[in-house]
This record gives C-alpha cells, sequence and structure tokens, in this order.
C-alpha cells in the first residue's frame, strides 16, 4: 500500500522542494503500484510527478530498483515518455520529479480510435533502440517455469506494461508512455503478447486480440510456435503468482492468460 506525502523524511522533502519551488497542494496518484510515494506536486513553478521509494536494510529494494530503471531509460525515450527533471537520493529514500502530463487514460475497448494511439506508440518503441542502460531480460520472467525461453530474448526495447493506464493521452492528441519501472530488453513481439490480456480485458475476444496484434511485422514474423509457448509459461507464470496472492486483479490476470493460452494452444489451430 502507498504511503502518504508526509511519510518522506523532511530532509528529502527539502530536497524536493528545492527543485520544485514552495509546494501549494498535493494530488496523491489514483493508480500505479511501483513506488512506495506518488504524488502531483502544484508549485509556483507548475505541476510536477514525483515518485518515491525506501530502500531496503542493506540494499535497494524492488520499488528503488524500478526508480532506477526508469531515470537511466529516460533521456533515450524522450519521444515517448515525460521527461525526467530531477532525481535525489536523501539517506534511505530515492525520489524521481518528472513532467507532469494532463491527460486521459487510454481507451483500448474494441472500437476506440485509441487503438490507433496505441499501434502508433507501440510501432515507435519497436523503432527506437534499445539502449545499453536498460540490463534487464525480458525472458527471465518465465526462467521459473520453463527449461528453454530463448524464443523470447533478443535486443528490442521492451516496455512490458502497456495497460491504459500507462498510455496518457493530452487534449491535443499526442500519447505518452509513462511507467518504464520494467523496461527490458528482448524480442520485439513479446511487448504484444505482454499487450494481449489488456486487451482481452478491455473487450476483445482472443481471437481480435490475435488479428489486432498481426498488423506487427514483428508479430506476424515471429515462429508462431514461440508465441504458443509464451503464452503458455505466461498464463502458468499468473496462475502460481495468483495462488500466493489473494489481490483480486493478480487472480483476474491469470484468469485473462489462461484464456489466451487456451486460445493459442487449441482455439487458433
Amino acid at each position: 500500500m502507498r504511503g502518504d506525502w508526509t511519510d518522506l523524511p523532511e530532509e528529502l522533502r527539502i530536497e524536493i522542494e528545492a527543485k520544485t519551488g514552495p509546494i501549494n497542494s498535493i494530488d496523491p496518484a489514483p493508480t500505479g503500484n511501483h513506488a512506495d510515494i506518488a504524488s502531483t506536486l502544484h508549485s509556483p513553478a507548475g505541476l510536477t510527478f514525483v515518485k518515491a521509494a525506501r530502500k531496503l536494510a542493506d540494499r535497494d529494494g524492488p520499488e528503488v530498483m524500478s526508480l532506477r530503471r526508469e531515470a537511466a531509460v529516460n533521456p533515450y525515450v524522450l519521444a515517448l515518455a515525460p521527461r525526467l527533471r530531477f532525481q535525489v537520493e536523501v539517506g534511505e529514500w530515492v525520489a524521481l520529479g518528472f513532467e507532469h502530463i494532463t491527460g486521459r487514460r487510454a481507451d483500448f475497448t474494441p472500437g476506440s480510435p485509441d487503438l490507433a494511439v496505441l499501434a502508433k506508440t507501440i510501432q515507435s518503441i519497436q523503432c527506437t533502440p534499445c539502449p545499453d542502460v536498460v540490463r534487464m531480460v525480458v525472458e527471465r520472467r518465465w526462467q521459473s517455469v520453463a527449461e528453454d525461453v530463448s524464443a523470447m530474448a533478443g535486443s528490442a526495447l521492451l516496455h512490458t506494461d502497456l495497460n491504459e493506464d500507462n498510455l496518457i493521452i493530452t487534449p491535443d492528441g499526442r500519447a505518452y508512455v509513462v511507467d518504464w519501472a520494467f523496461v527490458s530488453r528482448g524480442q520485439a513481439w513479446v511487448e504484444l503478447g505482454l499487450l494481449v490480456p489488456w486487451l482481452l480485458k478491455a473487450g476483445h475476444s482472443p481471437r481480435e486480440a490475435d488479428e489486432w496484434a498481426s498488423q506487427f511485422g514483428s508479430w506476424t514474423d515471429a515462429e508462431p510456435s514461440h508465441i504458443d509457448l509464451f503464452s503458455k509459461v505466461f498464463a502458468e507464470r499468473w496462475r502460481t503468482h495468483s495462488e500466493t496472492n489473494s489481490v483480486a486483479w493478480v487472480a483476474e490476470h491469470a484468469m485473462l492468460t489462461k484464456q489466451w493460452a487456451s486460445y493459442r494452444l487449441r482455439g487458433s489451430k
């Protein structure tokens, strides 16, 4: 569970205000879970979106590591993502301050014009070279459930979490991809495979999701057996995760990945 702005140590808040100016008001982020604190700060200089996380006793924890990944990749994805304005580290805490984007979350429902925006965004990601600062390899996610995950290994830049909340569309129609916490390298088609459950959640059938993904050369050029394997290990990983995590969205994601795997392994034949 996320904390409140006042949970941050005073020294860290002072350092942040040195970057933003005096804070007039604070709006906690309504979604997301990859930081201990996430809020929009209002100050005379404008709006700043701040994410902060606390280290573990003797090392960076998962939340801090996700912030470091976001900070490292930001200079390479400025055509797609909000600009990182500052990074502050005080004692046990790390904080990032981003350009605030005013807009709405994307709509992935069938027939939505945002699907064209999503497609253009994915094309942009897949045309962006993966910088050396991206160290996480996507295939490691499934090493615990498959003997050979090399089919997912590659050199393409992957956001890996293109859900509706992470695609912000401004009033003038520009799209921004936020939350690069799990930026990775791998086969480009894996981005689309990871997107499928979000399309299913938005109301697409597995066949419709498959057909939508087929507009990308990375998907149609992939070996079908590799996508089948991915769907199988994707579903298995979320099945095991749901057995130890009772959060509702985890169970839902496990159900959606199972539905996708059933289609790929039986329904699409």
